[in-house]
This record gives C-alpha cells, structure tokens and sequence, in this order.
C-alpha cells in the first residue's frame, strides 16, 4: 500500500447530522486490476483484501455501524435501514443515527439525498437501467418528506463524453420524458452519448427535488481516482456512503 486513502465529500449544504462520503480507488489492500481499494466482495478479489479495505473505511471515517452492503440488481426496490435488509436492492433510507446506506459503483450515479432538516438521508444506486426504472423517485417518495426540503449531490459516474449507448436506451428516456432527448447527442453510428448525472437532475427536477449539485466528476476519464467497468471491464468498486451523526 503505497498511497494514501483518499475521500470525497460532497459540496452541498447538508446540516451537520448528515455525513456522506465517496471512496476512490486510492490506499487500499487490493492488487492487479483491483488496486487498490476495492470494497465489492463480488467482483473476484481476494477476499482477505476486500476485508481489510472494509475494515479500514470504518475506522478511517470512524462509522457508527458497519455500512449495510446491498445486493445490487440494478432495479428500484428502496429498503429501510431501520428494518433488517434481506432482499436485494437498490437504495436505502435511514431516519435516526446508526445505520450507514452505502452502495457501489464504477461507473454508475450514486444519488445521496437529504433533507434540509437533517433528520433523514437516502442513497441511490441509479444507472441508465435503475433510472429507468424508477429507482430516483422511489427513492424521494421512500424519504417521505416534501421534496422540495430535499438536497442531492450527485457522485461519480461515467461523464457524457463516455457514455455511448443504443438508440433504445434514449427511446425508453424520451418516452418518458420528451425534453430528456436534450440529454442525449450524436455518437458513432446508430448510437447517443448520454448525459446520465443530467438525466438524474431532469428526474429528480420532476420529483420535485431542484436543489441539486455534483455530477461533475467521471468515473472513465479519471483512472488514478476512479473504477470504471465501461473502460476496464474486470475492476473494483468505490463506495457511496450516508448516514446520519
């Protein structure tokens, strides 16, 4: 292990019960294309690395609890970490102090959402599918609050420049939002390079939530800092995390 960790924490005016963080690649256990800090145990690293990695975050940001790992499906199903979560899923919410929301990702958009109040925080796991599916608005709706007390900041995630995908992929978004087609620009041949962090603020805007900040950093681009699938295929995962102190 030869650098140091490092976190991002988001630029957004979050009261101060609310703590959230973004893990990069930086000062972990884990070799090869992992290297180094890779917190997914499912991606086929060494098992006692991934270990030591999840063992540091929590005394390196000295967490309340363990974060609670979700099984990822790409889908919209919301769990409530007062609740044992035994399902897979998405996105959490949590209302009181204790439990730690984290998802994973290496190239798509972690969605952290809070209230402006600080007593309630959600996370969300929200790729071209999950979006599609509705996984942002189940997300607002899940937080049961007026979403216009609600801020975002908007993670890592693969940049526009990057993100080239079919031409059913921006049917599926215009269907549901004609003005999404503005998110969307030429690519090579029959294929769009999609805006997703502007596709995630156009949903959220429809939720009701427009107070929302970050998407300006890409997963693809930033290889020192940043797991990318798209561009590495077998790779790590960073952590999003939220909690409340």
């Amino acid at each position: 292990m030869s650098e140091q960790l490092e976190f991002l924490t988001p630029k957004w005016p979050a009261p101060p019960p609310v703590r959230a963080v973004m893990t990069t690649r930086r000062g972990g256990f884990s070799t090869g294309p992992y290297a180094s800090f890779n917190l997914a145990s499912h991606v086929g690293d060494d098992p006692r690395a991934v270990a030591e990695n999840r063992r540091r975050l929590h005394d390196a940001l000295s967490l309340p609890s363990e974060p609670q790992w979700l099984d990822q499906v790409h889908g919209r199903r919301v769990v409530n970490l007062s609740q044992p979560v035994s399902e897979s899923a998405d996105a959490a919410v949590a209302f009181a102090p204790g439990p730690v929301a984290a998802v994973l990702t290496a190239d798509c958009l972690p969605v952290f959402l809070a209230s402006r109040a600080g007593d309630r925080v959600g996370l969300a796991h929200a790729g071209w599918r999950g979006m599609v599916m509705g996984v942002i608005e189940a997300t607002v709706v899940a937080l049961a609050t007026d979403p216009a007390e609600l801020l975002a900041w908007l993670g890592p995630a693969i940049g526009p420049a990057a993100f080239e995908v079919g031409g059913e992929v921006r049917r599926m978004f215009v269907a549901m939002q004609p003005e999404a087609a503005a998110d969307f620009q030429p690519g090579t041949g029959q294929k769009y390079l999609a805006d997703l962090a502007g596709l995630a603020r156009r949903r959220l805007a429809a939720c009701g939530v427009t107070a929302v900040y970050g998407g300006d950093h890409c997963t693809v681009s930033d290889q020192p800092r940043f797991y990318s699938y798209r561009r590495d295929g077998q790779t790590g995962r960073m952590a999003a995390l939220i909690w409340l102190a």
